[in-house]
């Protein structure tokens, strides 16, 4: 604590002296204004002795470039080139040891204005050019002014007296943090000057009794001395002499105020105490560093020793490591050998994994199109009152429609998520509804193997929350169907709890149980893999694809869940994942939840645009619509497309979109030129470079992918209608 306490105190102490130092700075421009040049030296003395203290090198520079600043003073009467020159070296070696560039920057104006004061212009004029380089790096509007300011100086001394008005004019306003005002009147007094020189005593007298206004408001003697002088001799080139001889009244008292013989002699003897101090301080730094020197002396001397055996063991290292790096050249050949024939394996594998993707892709989405005739004339026949001898064979072939349809849709889904097509798409939802859905769309497969279904919902779950309900079905559906699949005269629970919950969500964890045949230790390790259902046997005895748990999965890992697996053969199977599920806002309405209520499309005559290149597909379409007594045009191609719908009123159009000429996409557009309104919904075989969201881009008001069933047909019909 004692510590602590010291190191506090030391702490504050030197914010304090820092405070002192900026007071004093403050003080010694105070007094370069008022024209009390002692007392400023005998202040800055004093921020040398502060400085010292904490090892302020910033401070110690700033204080020395003040120094050469009051000795550049056209009203410091001791100009002195080679001491002002040794204040700036000094000043400079601090701020390079701190890396003080802007500081840099005032040095080298400095060095100009004490040039320009002994009439080394090309100097001067370098030294500016060093300025101006370093105040564009910083790009700062004030310092960049009173470089013009500066520069006008350097002009007004040659005599350039336009230039020097140009700069002057240019410089305002004039801002320092430290002296604003009395720059700003020493702008005035400079520009007076010129215009005197030229002869436009107007503007001449204007600009003096500006900075005379301004030095009267804040007390700057020197400036009030120097401003009565040239509105003094403005009067007498105009040609009014009395007025002339009163200001040069005025001039005189105002002088033999400021420099009188006590001020002078003050103001020498600070300078002399000022620059004895500084040469103390000089030979002080001198002798530090020959101490230094001669400490550097004698390590260098051991280190000459110590190097020389370093020297040897360096030499005895370096024929070690030639014969080690002989050896790693070698072995550094055989690696990138290796991985040059690797990476065209791994290149090889990645061709082979997009031409398999792609002929999957291509295959699922030609099986689609004449998929749809069988599914859609079945549906359409078993709405035409068949017999029951046609009924049955009707619904065979529905069934293996729908078996095939699922089939060619879990390829398409498998090629998807390989190929990382699939996104998250957050909505509200409610999770019970979303699991009662499920159970009930798989009542009738329970009962083919006398099956009981169970569902327990933790209730402290609620109704509204956000995720993807089209994947989270998928899930449920598949682990469900499979849990059915494998379990006869058993039961089937779904359970569904919370773990973790916070303000923004809940991790709900979902477990999937039957008491069915089990899966063996073996057959749980690829379980997962696609086209595996544990053995030819069982892909025989119980059907299916074996892609349902691949797809499981792959869904559970885009929603950031992972599924795991627990069973005993025998005895039946545990699945179960946590998903993490977004609290929706108190404030959101049931409104935000998807509503599934049918509309009676019958209710009104509605009149469609079907877009199908394809015969059979506008014979089934067509009846499909018909059912909801629904008219039609039909066009076989895009360009016909575009023509009906410009020269009819449709309420929906029905868009295909892989056909001959130009696509349905392109076709869309095109409509969207001249009707913004009309629904389009895109009808398509939807392949794996396909997806809802790039269809909505393009103008389509809703996706429905061929095959179809005409239940959700019409419900999604019913929804952009209604």
């Amino acid at each position: 604590m004692f510590a602590l306490f010291s190191v506090s105190s030391i702490a504050q102490s030197k914010e304090q002296i820092k405070d002192s130092i900026e007071r004093s700075f403050i003080e010694v421009y105070e007094f370069k204004k008022k024209a009390k040049m002692s007392s400023a030296l005998e202040k800055l003395t004093t921020i040398l002795d502060l400085s010292d203290t904490i090892q302020d090198q910033k401070s110690k520079a700033r204080a020395y470039m003040l120094r050469a600043e009051i000795g550049v003073e056209e009203n410091y009467n001791n100009f002195n080139p080679e001491e002002i020159e040794d204040y700036l070296v000094r000043a400079k070696e601090l701020q390079e040891e701190i890396n003080d560039s802007l500081g840099l920057g005032y040095n080298f104006v400095l060095r100009a204005l004490t040039a320009t004061r002994n009439t080394s212009y090309s100097n001067a004029d370098k030294y500016f050019e060093e300025a101006e380089a370093i105040f564009d790096k910083f790009q700062s509007i004030d310092d960049i002014n009173k470089l013009k300011y500066y520069r006008g100086l350097f002009y007004l001394s040659q005599g350039i007296n336009g230039r020097a008005i140009e700069r002057f004019e240019n410089s305002l306003p004039i801002n320092d943090p430290y002296q604003p005002n009395y720059l700003r009147s020493k702008v005035h007094l400079n520009l007076a000057k010129a215009y005197k020189n030229i002869k436009q005593y107007d503007n001449a007298k204007l600009n003096a009794e500006t900075a005379l206004k301004i030095a009267n408001s804040y007390d700057f003697p020197v400036i009030k001395l120097q401003s009565t002088q040239i509105i003094s001799d403005t009067y007498a080139g105009l040609g009014d002499l009395e007025n002339a001889y009163a200001y040069q009244g005025r001039y005189i008292q105002i002088k033999d105020s400021i420099f009188n013989i006590n001020n002078l002699q003050s103001m020498a003897e600070a300078n002399a105490y000022f620059d004895n101090e500084f040469h103390k301080r000089h030979i002080k730094e001198l002798e530090r560093q020959y101490e230094d020197s001669n400490q550097k002396g004698k390590r260098n001397k051991l280190t000459s020793i110590l190097s020389s055996a370093l020297l040897i063991i360096i030499s005895l290292l370096t024929i070690s490591l030639y014969r080690n790096n002989q050896i790693k050249v070698k072995t550094n050949n055989l690696l990138l050998k290796k991985n040059s024939e690797l990476q065209l394996a791994k290149d090889n594998a990645e061709k082979a994994m997009k031409a398999k993707a792609q002929f999957l892709s291509t295959v699922t989405h030609e099986l689609r199109t004449p998929l749809y005739a069988v599914t859609g004339l079945t549906h359409l026949l078993l709405e035409e009152n068949p017999s029951e001898s046609q009924k049955e064979h009707l619904k065979s072939l529905k069934f293996s429609g729908d078996y095939l349809l699922t089939f060619i849709n879990d390829i398409l889904q498998v090629n998807k998520i390989e190929a990382r097509k699939l996104a998250v798409e957050k909505a509200p939802l409610n999770l019970k509804k979303v699991l009662n859905d499920v159970v009930n769309s798989l009542t009738q497969t329970s009962k083919e193997n006398n099956n009981k279904i169970i569902l327990n919902i933790d209730k402290s779950i609620p109704e509204k929350l956000v995720g993807d309900y089209l994947k989270m079905s998928q899930v449920f559906i598949n682990l469900i169907s499979n849990a059915l699949k494998f379990t006869k005269d058993g039961i089937v629970e779904i359970s569904a709890r919370v773990l973790e919950e916070d303000d923004e969500q809940q991790l709900i964890q979902f477990e999937i149980t039957d008491n069915g045949i089990g899966i063996s230790k073996e057959m749980q390790e690829n379980i997962f893999d696609s086209f595996s259902q544990g053995s030819v046997q069982i892909n025989r005895k119980y059907g299916g694809t074996g892609l349902g748990l691949t797809i499981v999965k792959s869904l559970l890992e885009l929603l950031e869940s992972d599924i795991q697996l627990e069973s005993k053969l025998g005895e039946g199977s545990t699945f179960r994942f946590a998903l993490p599920l977004e609290k929706l806002a108190p404030e959101a309405s049931e409104a935000d939840i998807a509503i599934t209520e049918k509309t009676d499309l019958k209710s009104r005559q509605f009149k469609v645009l079907l877009v199908e290149d394809n015969k059979i597909n506008q014979v089934i379409t067509k009846k499909i619509i018909a059912k909801q007594n629904m008219t039609c045009d039909i066009a076989d191609d895009g360009y016909q497309a575009i023509d009906y719908a410009r020269s009819n009123r449709y309420d929906f159009i029905l868009m295909d979109i892989h056909m001959p000429g130009i696509s349905g996409v392109e076709a869309t557009k095109e409509i969207r030129k001249f009707d913004v309104s009309t629904p389009i919904i895109a009808l398509t075989a939807i392949s794996l470079d396909e997806n809802k969201g790039d269809f909505l881009k393009n103008g389509f008001n809703e996706v429905i992918s061929k095959p179809f069933d005409p239940e959700v047909f019409y419900q999604k019909i019913s929804n952009i209608l209604s």
